[in-house]
């Protein structure tokens, strides 16, 4: 490696952990805010909630990767081309694609580092994701009720309170429906309610105050019971069976297992739907050797059509990309089309845009067919504003 290898890769490095760190972050709190109302009411939320924002760190590191070298790219490019380097480079001899070569390098070394997390990291992850959440949402009702939640500790039992205290044990507006034992129902309301566990550990003791109770009789009629204090005890539940082994859905098959099967036939899986999700894997680690063809091109034109638009188009085209991805693999699923094309035609589209725009770029850097593009854009508001502009002037 060349000193200017050295200094390209160190001023893009930075700017790429940190926009990977930030937008990481960011996606497993908001994850973790709703993981933590979802297993409100479980007997051990917050070690259940931290087991599984670990395991969700190799899907989001899948999703945020790509998008983060590119913004760091763009950042980075435009950066030396404002400060005069890039014209400095260009002028000694460089040419764009020795420019992009280091950076190529590295999208080389992140597409190792993708198929590792697509192809082996994710699908384990996955499979501990969905187990955690399972034994989570199965662990049993640990006898606290939190406030405007829907809680069914078990198929017999609904409960609801309109507030209760940070510890769940005192309640107001409370609403109980119970499947009794004989099979009727029986509904309770109460105005106030306080919970105690009983001593063996295995029940909770409802203290009810100013409320009404509906049930129905040996004969099937209803009755209702007014009251103004009233002891409910309801049993607390235990957990439920394991999860199913690993390999029911194709996201949790590694990529050799995905090969293997796909190739057997002896998966309970069908063919299509195996090499859909085997061909869309490769399909976004390989993407990222595409990345530096279409971000060093956008970052010298920033110069001219400022930073914004090329890093609004970039990343539409990413979000384009993963999304038809996404549809090559359920179209692929439904075996209307074949694995193959749905998922190739997505990225060999995506990899002629990028080879273009940077082709169009080496003779003329900064000239990219998105940039005029963006141009005729730009001007076409301006036109349109200074139409507007003198017609309300004539007015």
């Amino acid at each position: 490696m060349s000193l200017i290898d050295r200094y390209l890769l160190r001023l893009a490095f930075w700017p790429m952990v940190g926009a990977t760190g930030v937008t990481l972050i960011a996606l497993l709190l908001e994850r973790t805010l709703r993981l933590l109302d979802m297993l409100a009411a479980s007997s051990d939320r917050f070690g259940f909630v931290a087991q599984l924002a670990v395991n969700l760190v190799p899907h989001y590191v899948g999703l945020t990767l790509p998008a983060a070298f590119f913004l760091a790219l763009v950042v980075v490019v435009n950066r030396m081309n404002q400060s005069s380097e890039v014209d400095a480079l260009l002028a000694a001899g460089v040419s764009l694609t020795r420019l992009a070569a280091p950076y190529l390098c590295l999208a080389a070394a992140l597409a190792a580092v993708s198929l590792l997390v697509f192809g082996f990291l994710q699908p384990y992850s996955r499979y501990a994701y969905r187990a955690v959440l399972h034994t989570a949402q199965n662990a049993g009702w640990n006898g606290l009720v939190p406030a405007e939640t829907i809680l069914i500790p078990s198929k017999d039992l609904t409960m609801t309170t309109d507030e209760a205290d940070p510890a769940g044990q005192r309640l107001e507006r409370v609403f109980i429906r119970r499947i009794t034992a004989q099979g009727r129902e029986e509904i309770t309301t109460a105005g106030m309610a306080e919970i105690r566990r009983t001593t063996d550990g295995r029940n909770v003791r409802l203290e009810l105050r100013n409320g009404q109770q509906l049930r129905f009789n040996d004969q099937g009629r209803p009755e209702v019971l007014r009251f103004d204090a009233f002891t409910m005890q309801l049993p607390m539940t235990g957990p439920a069976k394991l999860l199913r082994a690993r390999g029911g859905d194709e996201r949790e098959l590694t990529l050799l297992e995905l090969w293997n099967q796909a190739n057997s036939g002896r998966s309970s899986l069908p063919k299509e739907t195996l090499r859909g999700e085997l061909y869309g894997r490769l399909a976004r680690a390989f993407g990222l050797l595409l990345l530096p063809l279409l971000a060093v091109p956008l970052g010298l034109s920033a110069k001219r059509s400022g930073r914004a638009p090329g890093a609004i188009v970039g990343g539409l085209l990413l979000l384009a990309f993963h999304h038809l991805i996404q549809l090559g693999q359920g179209l692929a699923e439904t075996g209307r089309v074949s694995a193959g094309l749905a998922v190739g035609a997505p990225f060999f589209g995506f990899a002629a845009i990028c080879i273009i725009v940077f082709w169009t770029s080496r003779k003329r850097p900064g000239e990219t067919p998105i940039g005029r593009l963006m141009e005729h854009i730009s001007n076409a508001i301006a036109r349109m504003r200074l139409r507007k502009a003198e017609a309300q002037a004539a007015a």
